[in-house]
């Protein structure tokens, strides 16, 4: 029965009195001299025996409440412990839901029907995992990891708590960490286990982060180290007093310094990148005003070249996705970057932005002919809509047997140079890392000698456009135009 009334002043005495003895022999005591007194005839016996009698009915008092006190305080009876899931059922069941971390509860019944575990329960973290319909489903269409499964079945029929590594599949890699722990038999007479999995993804993206970091600067800055070593040792020996020598030297030295400056940079945003890679963003951006950012800040390079950047948007240049302004702004400006850098003097750089398009339409080659690869694929979801932006340059194109390579870290394809601005081999990987952690999509089509066209697709947000950009009203560009002035960029409508 619940304890509604609070409790005595008394209560911590009474708990401590653990022997079943102590009062009930006090209440004997006086009830005997009670009884004792009742037979003398002596005038100062009538105080005495009112005395016992008040001491008998405080120890009849003291009893009942000792006797109660002492239930709350022993440990819970095994079968009122298990009248207290029946009891408090709801609430515990809430709070597993509330639980961020997948909880599910199997049941079996023979150690030889594989087949025969089911999900007695799931809370709301387990069923989004695992994409479970209902309860009572079979844990091996859920789970089909062997190890996890093991695990389970030691806990099941073995009555002994064990752990596995798990690592769902997918576009974004994630690692869990899975405990099974044996619990009561069911109602029916079959067994049962608590099945707990905890994210580690975070700890495993940084274990993994620090030792590519290292693995890659140490790789990659090796060469200008021993650069920038070998010329200040000349400069310090027999080339001290050659003024010209010395100002070839002090170049070399400066361009290798900037390159290890943006290594250095490239190397920390990639490991951010990945650190996060498993969280989606939750914003809202507008893909066409950002890539009209992007075409006003690399006119001036692409105007040092000779070149140009033609920019094709939507109706109305708006295409609202879900992401991260400042990691769609890099995607977009390292396949521009990457565009210029392999581009003739003379050609265009062309930017193509559309604004609502289905997975089958995003996918769906546009240079007919051309080797086409996909480098990255989200997962199909029913009723998502995308909207893109493809870069095409008319450079030297890539090889078909380089394409699968293009987003290693540091590849570079054979025999091409990008001129004098070299980058770090990391701007394909950053942007496949980052469509990633934005749950789109990445390929690339392209001929030897006939360019290269880089799409890029995000997932669509459907919110007012207001709310994703509302400066756009505020710009003296935003309405259909052809940018004028000292930028080299022609901006048109796409129907």
């Amino acid at each position: 029965m619940p304890f509604s009334q609070p409790p005595s002043p008394l209560a911590p005495s009474l708990v401590r009195m653990r022997r079943p003895w102590g009062v009930p022999l006090t209440g004997a005591v006086a009830v005997g001299l009670l009884l004792a007194l009742g037979m003398s005839e002596a005038p100062e016996a009538e105080y005495a025996r009112f005395a016992a009698f008040v001491a008998a009915v405080m120890t009849l008092v003291l009893s009942v409440q000792a006797f109660r006190f002492a239930r709350l305080a022993d440990p819970i009876p095994t079968a009122v412990s298990q009248a207290i899931p029946d009891e408090l059922g709801p609430p515990l069941q809430e709070a597993l839901e509330a639980l961020p971390d997948p909880v599910m509860v199997i049941g079996a019944h023979e150690p030889d029907d594989i087949v025969g575990r089911r999900i007695a329960f799931a809370n709301t973290a387990a069923r989004e995992l695992f994409r479970i319909q209902r309860d009572g489903a079979l844990l091996v269409t859920a789970v089909r990891d062997p190890e996890v499964l093991e695990a389970t079945d030691e806990a099941l029929f073995g009555g002994v708590d064990r752990s596995a590594a798990y690592e769902t599949g997918g576009a974004q890699d994630r690692f869990w960490r899975a405990w099974a722990r044996p619990l009561p038999p069911a109602p029916d007479g079959g067994r049962q286990a608590l099945l707990y999995l905890r994210d580690e993804t975070d700890s495993r993206r940084m274990e993994r982060m620090r030792a590519d970091f290292l693995a890659n600067a140490s790789h990659e800055l090796r060469t200008p180290l021993a650069s920038l070593a070998g010329f200040i040792e000349t400069l310090r020996g027999h080339a001290r007093d050659d003024a010209r020598a010395r100002d070839r030297f002090l170049g070399i030295m400066a361009a290798q310094a900037d390159r290890m400056g943006r290594l250095i940079a490239d190397l920390l945003s990639l490991s951010r990148i990945e650190l996060n890679e498993h969280v989606p963003p939750s914003g809202a951006v507008d893909l066409a005003l950002a890539a009209t950012d992007v075409a006003d800040a690399l006119c001036p390079i692409a105007q040092e070249k000779g070149a140009r950047i033609d920019l094709r948007l939507p109706d109305g240049e708006r295409a609202p996705v879900i992401g991260d302004r400042d990691q769609i702004i890099q995607v977009i400006q390292n396949l521009v970057d990457n565009a210029l850098k392999y581009s003739p003097a003379g050609a265009a750089v062309e930017v193509e932005v559309l604004a609502d398009v289905g997975l089958d339409q995003a996918q769906a080659p546009r240079e007919k002919g051309a080797p086409r690869m996909t480098l990255l694929s989200p997962d199909r979801t029913e009723d998502v809509r995308y909207a893109l932006v493809r870069v095409r340059d008319h450079g030297p194109g890539v090889p078909r047997q380089a394409l699968p390579r293009l987003t290693e870290r540091f590849y570079r394809v054979e025999g091409q140079k990008s001129g004098e601005r070299s980058g770090t081999g990391l701007g394909l990987a950053i942007v496949k890392h980052v469509m990633n952690r934005h749950r789109g999509g990445l390929l690339v089509e392209s001929a030897a000698g006939h360019g290269a066209a880089f799409t890029a697709y995000f997932p669509r947000a459907e919110v007012a456009v207001e709310a994703v950009a509302p400066e756009t009203s505020a710009r003296p560009d935003a309405a259909p135009r052809t940018l004028d002035g000292p930028r080299n960029k022609t901006v048109t409508q796409a129907s």
